[in-house]
Parts: C-alpha cells; structure tokens; sequence
C-alpha cells in the first residue's frame, strides 16, 4: 500500500522524540553510581528529556539505501547514466526544505542586513541576486529584471541569480537567526522584545547586556556571547555556583549560556549533498513495503509519463519544464504547466516525502564538487566530494576564546592534521611565544583533487553541482540522476536552491507499529555498607 505524502509533511510539524537505546532512564550512572544534574556530586548534566525535530521549513526525509542513478533512463537517445554512475548508496535520515528558498525569503535576509549594518553598503550589495541574468540577446526579459526579485507578484516565485557561494551564506545566517529565536523566546536570553526596546524593561536589559554583534551560534557556544535572559540555565557548577552571581536576567545563582549538550540548539541549515537531494527527490518511501521497492520511478512522481492520470486533473503537466524548445506553458486558454518561467514554490504536487517541485521550476544548487567520475570512488555512506576541513581561530588560548570578524562569526583556518594530535605535538606545532595564531581542535584534512582540473579541463575545485531540471529545460533533466554543473561564483535565470539539516541520533524516525527490541532499562545503583 502507497503511503501518503501528507503523513510525511504533517507530522514533520511536530517534535519528534529521540530514539535511543542506549539512553538510561536513571538520573544516576550506572558506572559511578553519582547523581547527575546535581551541585554536590559536581554539577555534571544530563539532558534526559531531549526531544529532536525539524527546523522551520523543513520536513523529515528518513534515510535508506538506494541505487544512485539507478533512475537514469534512455530519453530521445540520450542514456541518462553518462551523467552519474550507478551504484548502491546509503544516505543517513536529514531534514530538508519543503519548498524551494523564495524571493521572500531573500528579501527577508537582505533586510536584516540592511537593518543590522545599515552603513555596510558592501555586505549589502555582496547579497544582492544578480537580476541581469534575466538579460539574453534576442529576448525581451526586461521586465524580469526591474521586477522578479521585489514585486509582490512574485513573492512567492523562487529566487534565482543566487550563486553557490551565496547560498551557502543564506544558510550560515539562517542558522543564527533560527537559533536565536530559539532562545530568546523561550527565555535562555533576552527577548527581542525587551531587546528591541518593546517594554519599559527594555532600557535596563541593554544596559546589562554587554554583547556586541550580531548573534552567532558558535560564538554563543563557546561563551562569547554575554546575554541571559529570565530562564537562564542554572549552573550546577559549584566552582561557579558558589559566587551567588545575578544574571542579567534578575534571577539569584550563577546562570550560563546553553550548551551543546542540553539539546536546545539546531544543527546548522547547509545544503544538501548530491546523494541527499536525489534521494528525497525520488521518495521511494512511498513505493516501499517491508524493505521491497514495488515500482521504480524516473521521475519524482509514479509512471513514465509527465502528466497527471487522476480524473481531477487528468491531462495537467505534473511540473513546470519546457515540453519542447519553444513550448513554455502550453496554449493560450488551456495553459498546461501555467508558468512561462518559474512558478511559486508550492506548485503541483509533492512527492512521497512532502516536497515541493523537486522536478523543474528551478535548477537546484547541491553542496558537492563537480567531478564526472565522482560515484565510481565515492564511499558507499553518505558520499559526499568537496571536504576542506577548516578550524575556528584561537584568539586566546588561555581562555579558549576563538577569534570573531567583524560580523561576529569566527575566522577559520585551514585544518592541520587528519587526526586529533597529543599534546606534546600540539605543543611543538604552536610558536615559541603563544600568539593569536595558535590554532585549536586539530582535525581534518584537504579533500584534494588532481591539480590538472582546471588547466586542461573547464571542471575545477570551484564546480558545483546542481540538479533536477527548469522551466528552461526540457524533460531530460527532470530526472533526479542527472547532473550538471557550474562553477561557484556564477549564478542563472534558472537556478535557485533549497537547505538541509543534518538529523542526530537514530535514523528511524517513526517506530509506531514497528518490530523492536526491548532493552531493560540500566538499573540505579545504591551504595551498601
């Protein structure tokens, strides 16, 4: 039995709770036999009522294995697997974006820019989508330039001439501002009320709170970031307990920021790999029963064809594409796909997983590095090309307190070694005189390539991938296995993207009527004399 889509997409409103079988139901270690989340046994905390889910906008895709490729099919003689290389692939459970990033969304993005560095003319201008792209010899598109990004007849329509590199800064700042909500509503800091000056305690919380810059989640994380508002967390610390210190928020006892541990802070949006976005676009979900898959797709949506067979909309194209090379939107009086360029975001139907034109209506850009070859040497787990590792700049060492541009997001350096290093190598690697260059977290290393790309080859380190077919493509490239590519600082007239989030803990995300094993739950320790 297909299951629906819509079970998918509602339920991924609600906050899920962790699965995890190695959670103890105790509020005591069954190795030490200490109480957690007490001040006399040390102050040791141990969230054990964390709850996951998505972040705004995003839906849950439950991972699995499936054949990369596996979709490509021959159309009008054209073998769809010259473009990717099949093979058996494993992607963990994530959350992705329900729809494509709209031109509302941007706008939203550019105003806080405006509102937050209001004399940063060059930050501004940095952001700003490239609306010439709109522009082509022999096609009157003026109209697309001066309106598709600002005019409400187009709100909703996705936002394109957005490079990679600027996609990949739209999800960093999203992070922030999802995260600061977080906690600002819910008390952990000051509220944008009273932070915004919307009541008369307003005046007070910015005298108390001595931040300065734009909030930013790992500067927050690592205690740069002096803002407690009425809910604080409580330090259990008794080093730290023992002052009696007042927090800005007005409550007695030492207070901290959150950490990562309490399980309150999202993942960062970023965007998806290549392997993630042709998973969730098949949504093979929908045509599984007891691990057998029983009917493939080529497209997003079931049958070979490219329209709709229910009653209701029997006929309709089932996205926006271009059905032939000068066929936009069908017949004047009975238009098909009804868009001659893109359309708003929420068009047609979803597929199995709840989202949103993953065929057509815009190029998507994907986080991976361009290689033709990339899925013949790729790991078989969540493969992925384009790792450069890099390391948050120490600024002191003694405090640990990590160097901050001027926008308030740490500087990062490049990664030194594969592995985390002993302390008499990290020693030995940092100067004579302990300076602001000594780097911490030592991990990582350079995904390199063959330093050929690039000299003999239009494919170089900065060619991103991007995938699943326009308004200006023809039904080729609807199919979620192909692949093409453009280098990182161009944008078009028919890409846009949508973010990612990485989903922690265990990958099933619904147990419900499932088989399972039952672990006895650790017992308590009680101490005998």
């Amino acid at each position: 039995m297909k299951k629906s889509y819509l079970y998918y997409s509602i339920a991924s409103l609600a906050i899920v709770a962790s699965l995890s079988s190695c959670k103890s139901k105790s509020g005591t270690s069954e190795k030490t036999g200490m109480a957690y989340n007490k001040r006399e046994f040390g102050g040791f905390e141990v969230n054990k009522k964390f709850k996951r889910g998505p972040g705004p906008g995003l839906v849950e895709i439950e991972g699995g294995v499936f054949v990369m490729s596996g979709s490509a099919i021959n159309v009008a003689g054209e073998e769809l697997s010259n473009y990717n290389h099949k093979r058996e692939t494993t992607v963990s459970s994530f959350y992705m974006d329900e729809t494509e990033v709209s031109n509302t969304n941007w706008l939203e993005y550019l105003s806080w820019i405006r509102t937050t560095y209001p004399t940063d003319h060059e930050y501004y201008y940095n952001e700003l989508p490239d609306t010439l792209v709109w522009r082509r010899p022999l096609s009157y598109n003026e109209p697309y330039v001066d309106n598709y990004l600002r005019h409400p007849a187009y709100q909703d329509y996705p936002v394109v001439g957005v490079t990679w590199e600027q996609a990949e800064r739209y999800c960093a700042w999203r992070t922030d501002r999802v995260n600061e909500l977080l906690l600002r509503e819910k008390g952990y800091m000051t509220s944008f009320k009273d932070k915004n000056g919307g009541n008369s305690n307003s005046a007070a919380a910015a005298t108390t709170n001595n931040s300065k810059g734009a909030f930013n989640t790992d500067v927050y994380l690592n205690g740069q970031y002096d803002d407690k508002g009425k809910r604080a967390m409580k330090d259990l610390n008794p080093s730290n307990a023992a002052n009696g210190a007042t927090n800005t928020g007005g409550r007695s006892g030492a207070t901290r920021n959150v950490r990562l541990e309490d399980g309150i802070i999202k993942q960062p949006y970023r965007l998806p790999t290549e392997a993630e976005w042709e998973y969730a676009a098949l949504g093979l979900i929908g045509n599984t029963q007891y691990e057998n898959i029983n009917a493939n797709k080529i497209y997003p949506w079931n049958g070979l064809g490219l329209s709709s067979a229910k009653k209701n909309t029997r006929g309709l194209i089932l996205a926006n594409f271009k059905r032939t090379k000068g066929d936009y939107m069908g017949v004047g009086g009975s238009l098909n796909d009804k868009g001659g360029v893109t359309v708003a975001v929420r068009s047609y139907m979803p597929n199995d997983f709840g989202l949103y034109n993953m065929a057509g209506n815009v190029n998507e850009w994907v986080a991976d590095v361009y290689r033709a070859k990339t899925f013949e040497a790729a790991d078989a787990f969540n493969p992925y090309r384009g790792n450069y590792y890099k390391d948050k700049k120490v600024a002191d060492p003694i405090s640990g307190k990590i160097e901050i541009d001027k926008y308030n997001r740490p500087v990062l350096t490049d990664a030194k070694a594969y592995k985390k290093q002993t302390w008499a190598e990290k020693q030995a690697a940092a100067p004579a005189t302990v300076t602001a260059n000594t780097y911490a977290d030592q991990r990582g290393f350079r995904d390199k390539a063959n330093e050929l790309y690039g000299e003999i080859t239009l494919v170089t380190d900065k060619s991103r991938v991007f995938k699943g077919g326009s308004w200006d493509d023809q039904a080729l490239w609807l199919n979620p296995a192909t692949r093409r590519f453009l280098q990182q600082d161009e944008s078009t007239a028919d890409i846009g993207f949508r973010c990612a989030m990485t989903m922690l803990g265990a990958p099933e995300i619904r147990s419900a009527g499932k088989p399972q094993f039952k672990p006895k739950p650790a017992r308590a320790f009680k101490a005998r004399n």
